[in-house]
């Protein structure tokens, strides 16, 4: 848990004032009388559930949108924003989840864009590009990154290094306030060590940074200060220092939920799944077992092979060696045909068709095999706890949490024997975790044999029965419930358990 930075006690300089913000969109109240101060040199965090009002608000500091009441002072002069450009040349840029840049451009060109130096040339104004990489340059070296260059193309960085561009662009135009709208979400651990390395640049230079996030790990890590927005309303702000994990929860949800995670299984069934020297190009002699009733986690750093494991169980990228109980699938169709689900990493580029229908959504995969759905579907949509359970809205339109819940139900059509999960709440907030969670244990409770990948090694540890962890493709060793983070870590990193 960070303390709070002394320059926040002794002289806080206010970048952004927000005083009695208020929103509607069709009649309906979105937000209602929200405050929100951000100094600078402050990493400052804003959580709370999927609806809470955190994206109108943001939208209304980046000048998306203008607030129907309230206002907005900037370094303590009033400000109207009626458009984007307003907001940036006031000094506050917005980095979203998923990155505004054009990939087939290089990076200098990306921070510049729209904004490019010109010199004269005989024919006119020219895009200077030497001082445009130059400047670049000059900003990369200024946040002590240097994996790749101003001429580089954008399509060839990672997620990681993308995201490094979005900061390089924020400060190319001297931004006062920088909005980090989940920065992590797809980033693998190393990666958000470097974001938080950048985060911590960024409070050197004096940036205000509003960070939000549903990982509640990185909020006590980072955040100087936390704001909870609940139904449209700011419920507090609070030093960092001052509250716990389970309070602020308790804040978001309006509840308590008593503990993060439900409760284990007492015992594991019969096998469902069993693996015995399986291997193909990137895994290799694995041996496992997946029992009824049991929740195994996956636990691994990127690239162990994670998610590689289970495609392979589930047909995707088949197993070329060992043995597979009842059978080893050669295409997807075969792994559902056995009564193998997954549940995939990426829902809206693998699991979802964004612009169909809730009921056509949950309906894909019996209707790819020609199957008839076992289940009322009005029951399964309840099951999964989908608010609210309307089958002909577009799933685009719902929120990360309900999204995956569409998924789930996808898969209960079928009544598999084994479903497994890869980053089950990536994305989603702490009241729709706590929903899937309970799901999965209950899903477990009935015989289903699920297997687990996740990133965040607490809910990894809640939620499993033992904890399988992989190194380059292979078993690194398994723990038994409740192991430590340390323990689990050991073995991911190669290191005696």
């Amino acid at each position: 848990m960070r303390e709070i930075s002394p320059d926040l006690v002794d002289s806080p300089r206010l970048v952004v004032s927000m005083r009695g913000i208020g929103k509607s969109f069709l009649g309906m109240r979105v937000l209602s009388g929200v405050d929100l101060d951000v100094t600078a040199g402050e990493v400052h965090a804003v959580v709370g559930e999927n609806g809470a009002g955190k994206s109108t608000l943001m939208k209304i500091i980046s000048g998306v949108h203008a607030p129907d009441e309230g206002t907005i002072e900037i370094d303590g002069r009033p400000v109207s924003f009626r458009h984007p450009l307003d907001a940036q040349r006031a000094g506050i840029a917005i980095i979203h989840q998923e990155f505004n840049l054009l990939p087939e451009r290089t990076v200098a060109e990306n921070v510049f864009l729209g904004r490019e130096p010109v010199r004269r040339g005989p024919v006119g104004g020219l895009v200077d590009r030497a001082a445009m990489e130059e400047a670049t340059a000059r900003l990369l070296d200024e946040l002590g990154e240097d994996p790749f260059g101003p001429r580089d193309a954008v399509k060839r960085l990672s997620v990681a290094q993308q995201q490094i561009v979005e900061i390089v662009k924020a400060l190319s135009v001297n931004a006062r306030l920088v909005v980090m709208d989940e920065p992590s979400a797809a980033l693998a651990e190393h990666e958000v060590e470097l974001l938080h390395r950048l985060i911590g640049r960024l409070r050197e230079r004096g940036v205000a940074v509003v960070y939000i996030s549903h990982r509640l790990r990185e909020v006590f890590d980072l955040a100087d200060r936390v704001t909870v927005l609940k139904d449209g309303s700011r419920v507090t702000t609070l030093p960092i220092g001052e509250v716990t994990p389970d309070e602020l929860i308790r804040l978001m949800v309006g509840r308590d939920l008593g503990t993060y995670f439900p409760p284990r299984s007492a015992g594991a069934g019969e096998v469902r799944l069993s693996l015995r020297g399986a291997g193909n190009h990137k895994l290799h002699d694995i041996d496992l077992e997946l029992r009824a009733g049991e929740i195994v986690g996956i636990a691994g750093l990127q690239g162990s092979g994670r998610s590689e494991l289970a495609k392979a169980i589930f047909g995707a990228e088949p197993f070329t060696t060992g043995e597979m109980t009842p059978s080893r699938p050669r295409s997807v169709r075969e792994g559902v045909a056995m009564g193998i689900g997954l549940v995939t990493e990426d829902r809206k580029a693998e699991g979802l068709a964004l612009r169909q229908s809730v009921r056509d959504n949950a309906l894909l995969v019996a209707r790819a095999v020609g199957a008839k759905d076992r289940h009322s579907l009005r029951d399964l949509l309840q099951r999964v706890r989908l608010s609210p359970p309307r089958q002909e809205q577009e799933v685009r339109y719902l929120s990360g949490g309900n999204q995956q819940k569409v998924v789930l139900a996808k898969w209960m059509t079928m009544a598999p024997r084994v479903l497994l999960f890869d980053e089950p709440t990536r994305g989603v907030d702490v009241g729709a975790k706590a929903a899937i969670h309970d799901l999965m244990r209950e899903l477990a409770n009935d015989g289903m044999a699920i297997m687990m990948i996740s990133s965040e090694l607490p809910e990894l540890i809640g939620m499993s029965d033992r904890v399988v962890v992989l190194r380059d493709g292979r078993i690194a060793g398994t723990l038994p419930a409740g192991p430590s983070e340390e323990a689990v870590m050991r073995l991911a990193a190669g290191e005696a358990a």
